[in-house]
Formats: C-alpha cells, sequence, structure tokens
C-alpha cells in the first residue's frame, strides 16, 4: 500500500505569457507515464504512491516545464505521509 498523497498544482511563467495549459497536459502526462494512481481535479492533481517516487514526477514535472520553455515554475505541493499506508479511497470513501 502506498505510504503517501501529494497534491500538486504546476503553474509554469512563460516569457510571453502564452496559454499554460499545454504545459499543464505535459505535466499530468508525465505523472500518466509514471504509473502512479493520480486523480486530475480543477486546481490540483493527486497523486498516490510512495513519497520518494511521488518526489521524483514533481521533479520530473519541473524539468519538463522548462524544457518547454517556461521561465521559472511555481509548484505547490500538499504531502499527507502515513508510513501504516493511505490511499485516496481511503480519505474520500464516504463521499462516494
Amino acid at each position: 500500500m502506498a505510504n503517501s498523497l501529494i497534491s500538486v498544482q504546476i503553474i509554469p511563467k512563460t516569457e510571453k505569457y502564452e496559454d499554460v495549459i499545454p504545459f499543464v497536459d505535459a505535466a499530468i502526462a508525465i505523472i500518466d507515464a509514471s504509473g502512479v494512481e493520480y486523480e486530475v481535479h480543477p486546481l490540483e492533481t493527486t497523486m498516490e504512491g510512495e513519497l520518494s517516487t511521488l518526489l521524483h514526477i514533481i521533479e520530473k514535472m519541473n524539468d519538463k516545464m522548462i524544457e518547454l520553455g517556461a521561465i521559472n515554475v511555481i509548484t505547490q505541493v500538499k504531502i499527507l505521509y502515513q508510513p501504516s499506508g493511505i490511499t485516496m479511497g481511503m480519505l474520500t470513501e464516504k463521499y462516494q
């Protein structure tokens, strides 16, 4: 079972203030390619997995933003670390 949930919002700054949705789509594609469980929400994406794996994914997301031409990136992160195990479903099951 996963030991962490991380919610991440990535905000790339482009030189000419272009539309950043293609950048966000590229960041989500990195999450998708990683194979971790995740859910996309309007203001952030939540991932489920091992803490070190999820942090590595965030690093890759930031690198991709720069590779695509962003000047810099603001990345807002919320982490729930629970060594005994945690899933998104455990926190949201009563709402499903």
